[in-house]
């Protein structure tokens, strides 16, 4: 049913007095803003006041950074902006964590919030929540923290901030609204959008110099991080006609269906798969920084030619040399390679080649080498995850901490497709972002499976999510392996030869703790016992919390 014009506020072309608040609300819902995640404070609630109106859901996490990380996780998995609404000082405060998560992983995620009054002297004066800059606070974190100084101003600010989402590498923005324009009435002026843009496409003759390396090589590779996510059928249409093996970043989990022959999934981390990617003579990176949170290591040079296409020019000059640059959106970039080279992007599963055939015994080999050091490590995960995936759908989205069981068991051996997400938080590495960000993600797709997994470390840091989960009646299995404490540390500790200090926490009842917080709790020591427990989380209302024991030194 299509708004009535006269009557629907985000068509509302009145040049007339509003509120700040009010203004602020028309103008996100002008950008089709229906989803926002905070905690109400005396200096935001003229915001709060006009959500209902403007046809704004609201959800309220238990902590601003759980209202961070719900927003981000809401983000990733629909593609639109995360809106986080948060009062001035401490609240603001507690969201910066999120905010350095999103910018690190280019999270399109956007916090408002008031601030002091437009005339407030530097001098302090003991104003509630007053601190001397927020800006600055949040400049530190964000692509740009925007102060505006009247009503009319907030529009063009709210512009500002979609406008960076559609046209660069989408990055965390702040606008904040000083308190005493939130409830002054001025004018506002008309509704302000961010202008409708069109992919950005490479450079033409670029195009051509990659295609021309993609043809003549005869061991290429393509290296995949989140940047690729809009481009998958043509990532896998380009992989199967040139017969190159497929790596991926973290973020670029599933982008190509893991069980592929040429996928060798999140595997960039290894020590195999980085000396075999220094033999390839022409390497395709897509949407990745190729950085040290990628390789887990100084990023080990490339023997061949490296193509990158990255929508941000920056990443041309960061990390390893560029040879051949495409700057521009990753999907027209793959899809001008797939047309120079007189393809289309078209998935064949019978892996064509037009050179006469790829070295299938070299990619097995490749493949099974992938995690030969850490198989011992990883071995007390991987019955456990082979459950979970056996009871998930195919589409059902994954949340991860920075856990042991994350990023040593999941991401490497948890296979996933292109309809599926797995939502890690790399590069900054935060703890505590698995519950909220799946929370986040079953508000945005109530339909689809949302699994949490976590470590019980990683988990204290926002197990009171649990409470809004319950709270929203929203069906979401959290499985927490519990180590009895900050297990990657301890290991650290040991391997340095130092005495684990500080690392062992006190046994906590985990499944008890969900079941104070209103969901259900209960303890699993086997993997069929986790998939049942699992099967009935999944159609069960609220949270349930399913902790796996793990041994301890």
């Amino acid at each position: 049913m299509e708004a009535d014009p006269r009557t629907d506020p985000r068509t509302d072309a009145r040049t007339g007095v509003l509120t700040g608040g009010e203004a602020l609300v028309r103008a996100l819902a002008a950008h089709d803003v229906t989803q926002a995640f905070g905690i109400p404070g005396t200096h935001n609630l003229e915001i709060y006041r006009h959500l209902a109106a403007y046809g704004v859901r609201h959800a309220t996490p238990r902590h601003e950074q759980g209202a961070g990380y719900a927003a981000d996780g809401y983000a990733r998995v629909t593609g639109r902006p995360g809106v986080v609404i948060t009062t001035t000082g401490p609240a603001l405060l507690n969201v910066t964590a999120a905010v350095g998560q999103a910018y690190s992983d280019s999270v399109p995620l956007l916090v408002v919030s008031p601030g002091m009054p437009l005339r407030h002297p530097r001098l302090s004066t003991g104003l509630l929540h007053e601190m001397r800059s927020q800006t600055e606070a949040l400049r530190g974190v964000a692509a740009f923290s925007h102060r505006v100084s009247s009503v009319a101003e907030i529009g063009a600010a709210v512009a500002r901030a979609f406008t960076l989402f559609r046209t660069r590498r989408p990055r965390p923005v702040h606008i904040e609204v000083p308190l005493d324009l939130l409830t002054a009435a001025e004018t506002a002026g008309p509704v302000r959008l961010a202008p409708a843009t069109a992919p950005t496409l490479p450079d033409a003759e670029a195009v051509r110099r990659a295609a021309r390396a993609l043809r003549e090589a005869r061991r290429p590779a393509l290296v995949l991080g989140g940047g690729a996510r809009g481009a998958a059928t043509a990532c896998l249409a380009l992989a199967e006609a040139c017969g190159a093996p497929v790596v991926t970043t973290a973020n670029g989990k599933g982008v190509v269906p893991e069980r592929h022959p040429l996928s060798l999934g999140v595997s960039l981390h290894t020590e195999s798969v980085q000396k075999w990617l220094a033999g390839r003579d022409v390497v395709l990176a897509v949407g990745t920084e190729l950085a040290e949170s990628d390789f887990w290591s100084p990023p080990t040079a490339l023997g061949g030619t490296l193509v990158r296409a990255d929508l941000d020019p920056d990443q041309m000059h960061s990390g390893l040399p560029t040879d051949i640059a495409l700057v521009g959106d990753a999907r027209a970039s793959l899809e001008g390679l797939l047309s120079d080279m007189g393809l289309h992007a078209r998935v064949r599963h019978d892996i064509p080649d037009p050179r006469g055939g790829i070295d299938v015994d070299e990619v097995a080999v490749v493949r099974a080498a992938r995690f030969s050091g850490s198989a011992a490590r990883d071995a007390r995960w991987i019955p456990y995850l082979r459950a979970i995936r056996a009871v998930l759908a195919d589409d059902a989205v994954i949340t991860s901490d920075s856990a042991q069981c994350c990023y040593y068991g999941a991401l490497p051996h948890l296979p996933l497709g292109p309809s599926g997400r797995y939502l890690h938080p790399t590069g900054f590495g935060t703890l505590g972002y698995a519950l909220p960000a799946a929370l986040g993600a079953k508000v945005a797709c109530p339909e689809r499976q949302v699994v949490a997994l976590s470590g019980d470390g990683g988990l204290q840091f926002t197990v009171q999510e649990l409470a809004t989960a319950a709270q929203l009646r929203l069906p979401l299995p959290v499985v927490v392996f519990d180590n009895g404490g900050y297990g990657e540390i301890r290991d650290e500790m040991a391997a340095r030869g130092d005495r684990p200090t500080a690392v062992d926490l006190a046994p906590v009842d985990l499944p008890a703790l969900a079941r104070a917080y209103g969901g259900q709790g209960t303890r699993v020591c086997h993997p069929d016992e986790l998939a049942l427990a699992l099967t009935e989380a999944l159609r069960t209302p609220g949270p349930t919390l399913i902790a796996v024991p793990e041994e301890t030194p």
